[in-house]
């Protein structure tokens, strides 16, 4: 530890910010330009790190530790590891600056919730919180301190196989979520031991790829961009979160990781945010691929004047900027800035006070994986269910049923629950849905279990592409044997962990071939279906949805997912959950979302072909964006609105009456959208601008009021700022994007 660097507790506070900058300012004085862009350098721990590095490559990585032009390292993750790594550190260099330790927490460490698209159904902002808050503390004491979370893309597309680490297609809903896990992460003070810094992720657009295929180019307009698209980015600034990370993706021309507009003029500037910006892994280097830089070294160039402040695994800084700034090319000032963001979120941790704060073995042996954690994701887990059908009542089971089939390769599947991303999850360690329901029901009930059919895609894998099989049809004979003799089937179908995450893109969301195949067999024995899905996006579900009376959307829910699926079949837990992406009929609509424009030709009212829609398939969704059904009924009435207009400074209120007029107590998301009639550029038919999670009990009634102001109806204009335009505007109130309960409004400026 430097002598004179102690930190204050209170982050804050204007003085202890103040001393922090004189701290920076103090250390980056002492450094030499070779240590300034050492700060610049996160490196992978891929080697043992308890015993001396064995190839060339992290033999010299190695070297650089001890030199001190390392800044941060990911995926060391052990309280051994992340120790003597910092060890290398604090006893070898000249200033001893400590590592930031950084890894892909994102939707848990060792215990683990729900999928974030999954957990983003809840849309209770409080469980997403406590889930990641969590996680902050097993990874913490697992000795990391920097998690590469959230992911605030928004994705309209579900081939994107990263559509299940975001919080869906609606910004407003995504910022909510952001803030939601930052502060999770965060907590309220950086320098405590069971926090960690975030890093939302990815700057930008990513999430728009051209054919919703992986690190593929976009290709967006500047209001799409400020109105869909960066909200949610600045959500995740004005809630203080200490790093973000720059996209792998070109927009219109130009690699994210060297988009001076995005970084420097957009984040830094105009949102005067003093967090830093990381690549994403080799994204720098990766502009040579784009035809964007011809070495790394004017990579190097380019990522640093546009405002990337760290180089993940792509070796461009440390082999290009000491020669770029003797030749003129960087200006100094602008290492001195990137590394002195860097040192600003390792004072706020406290590390320069206690370089090894996260290496406590007791808190490794203690805090991971503990039974209250487990008990929070079942919590979490049941939260983020969606009931997407439930004709003739099917749900919820009765325990004590005579016999239950629980029929699908994803039955007794203890892996693909946990989903991608898993952090540092057991294989194999989830509760099934079978154990799940066997320990829900009565001992007389009658379980019967058959496969079916294998998945339909080859080895569980991180790192290799699974081969998808659609020609293995073996034991569907057995599943229709135990099908015919039961009184209800659950049938768990969907995707495998590794369909979805990063480089999984699809083509087809559908069913593989032998789940279809299966499903038929079932299906022409016994009509009393409850169809489980486990899946990491969307899919194209639209016969199935035609035939069987009950859908439940379980993506995939983690370490607790059989228990909590098995809470919500059997009425223990009255479904809440509403979706954060619309469901598509066919692959063919995509991109799909609620918030789309209207354009100059949106119906057929004179019965002409000349409209916009297609000719084989409806528009809308299969199951809208907000949809989410209940064991209850939940009614809407009384939308009234305190005044028919109000002007600048001031606001109005609406308001609406919903009743419990079912049986059960339940919880109901209600929301409001607002319409922008006339705008100086197109506005959506419906944008989400409030929601409210509401418990009632039977016969209870509760009137809700959203508050509407200028902030409310604002967007991106044609003048290129944020404001909100005169006009005329509806409001819609209801269960769902569909809703179709209306009132109208004006805002007079």
């Amino acid at each position: 530890m430097l002598p004179g660097f102690s930190f204050a507790q209170n982050t804050g506070s204007k003085k202890s910010s103040d001393n922090i900058e004189k701290k920076v300012d103090s250390v980056l004085s002492l450094m030499t330009l070779k240590e300034k862009i050492g700060q610049l350098v996160l490196y992978n721990g891929s080697w043992d790190v308890t015993g001396p590095p064995s190839d060339v490559g992290n033999k010299e990585k190695y070297q650089k530790l001890k030199n001190g032009e390392v800044g941060a390292m990911l995926n060391a993750t052990s309280v051994a590891g992340t120790k003597e790594l910092q060890k290398t550190v604090i006893e070898n260099s000249r200033l001893k600056i400590p590592l930031l330790f950084g890894y892909d927490v994102i939707h848990g460490f060792k215990t683990i919730f729900p999928i974030p698209l999954g957990e983003s159904a809840s849309w209770d902002l409080e469980a997403i919180k406590k889930s990641s808050s969590i996680a902050a503390k097993e990874a913490t004491a697992s000795g990391i301190n920097w998690a590469f979370g959230p992911m605030v893309d928004i994705s309209r597309d579900a081939r994107w196989g990263r559509i299940m680490e975001g919080a869906g297609e609606d910004p407003f809903l995504a910022s909510k979520i952001a803030v939601a896990r930052i502060h999770g992460f965060q907590g309220d003070d950086l320098s405590k031991n069971n926090t960690l810094a975030a890093c939302a992720k990815h700057f930008a657009a990513y999430g728009f790829a051209e054919g919703g295929r992986d690190y593929n180019t976009v290709s967006i307009g500047e209001y799409e961009l400020h109105n869909t698209v960066l909200p949610p980015f600045k959500a995740a600034v004005d809630a203080g979160v200490a790093s973000m990370m720059s996209a792998f993706n070109e927009i219109d021309g130009i690699p994210a990781t060297g988009h001076k507009g995005l970084q420097r003029d957009i984040l830094k500037n105009t949102w005067n945010w003093d967090g830093f910006v990381v690549s994403d892994w080799a994204s720098i280097a990766e502009m040579i691929f784009h035809g964007y830089a011809k070495d790394k070294t004017q990579a190097a160039e380019l990522a640093m004047n546009a405002g990337n402040d760290m180089d993940m695994e792509g070796r461009a800084y440390e082999t290009g900027l000491e020669q770029l700034v003797k030749d003129g090319k960087v200006d100094e000032k602008l290492i001195d800035e990137a590394a002195k963001r860097i040192l600003r979120v390792k004072f706020k941790l406290g590390l320069f006070d206690d370089p090894f704060k996260y290496c406590d073995e007791e808190r490794e042996k203690k805090d991971i994986y503990t039974k209250e954690n487990l008990e929070a994701s079942r919590d979490v887990a049941k939260k983020s269910i969606v009931l997407l059908k439930n004709d003739n009542n099917v749900l919820p089971l009765k325990k004590d049923v005579k016999s239950i089939a629980v029929i699908g390769p994803l039955a007794d599947d203890k892996d693909t629950p946990i989903g991608s991303w898993r952090g540092m999850a057991t294989p194999n360690s989830a509760v099934s849905l079978l154990e799940g329901i066997k320990t829900a029901v009565n001992q007389s009930v009658k379980i019967s279990h058959a496969k079916g059919v294998e998945l339909g895609v080859g080895e569980r894998s991180f790192v290799r592409d699974l081969k998808v099989n659609r020609e293995d049809f073996k034991g569907i004979e057995e599943a229709v044997k135990i099908a015919k003799d039961a009184e209800v089937v659950v049938l768990a179908i969907g995707e495998e962990a590794f369909q979805s995450g990063e480089a999984r893109s699809q083509v087809s969301i559908e069913l593989t071939k032998p789940q279809q195949k299966l499903f038929e067999a079932v299906y022409a024995v016994n009509k009393n279906i409850v169809v489980v899905l486990m899946n990491g996006r969307p899919m194209a579900i639209s016969d199935i949805a035609e035939k069987v009376p009950s859908i439940v959307e379980t993506w995939h829910l983690g370490s607790a997912s059989g228990n909590a699926i098995a809470d919500v079949l059997f009425g223990d837990y009255n479904p809440s959950g509403k979706l954060p992406v619309s469901f598509p009929r066919h692959v063919g609509q995509l991109p799909l979302y609620y918030n789309v424009k209207n354009t100059g030709r949106p119906t057929n009212a004179d019965g002409m072909v000349f409209w916009s829609h297609y000719t084989d398939e409806k528009n809308d969704a299969l199951f809208p964006f907000g949809h989410g059904l209940s064991y209850t009924e939940f009614e809407y009435k009384d939308l009234k609105i305190s005044a028919p207009s109000f002007s600048s400074g001031g606001n109005i209120s609406v308001s609406v009456k919903l009743t419990n007029k079912g049986k059960r107590k339940g919880k109901e998301v209600v929301q409001l959208y607002i319409r922008d009639l006339i705008g100086s550029l197109t506005r959506p038919v419906k944008e989400l601008k409030g929601f409210e999670l509401v418990e009632l009990a039977p016969n209870e009634s509760k009137t809700i009021t959203f508050e509407i102001n200028e902030e409310t109806i604002q967007f991106y204009t044609a003048n290129k700022k944020w404001e909100a335009e005169p006009g005329d505007f509806k409001a819609f109130v209801g269960g769902s994007s569909n809703t179709d309960l209306e009132i109208d409004f004006t805002f007079k400026k």
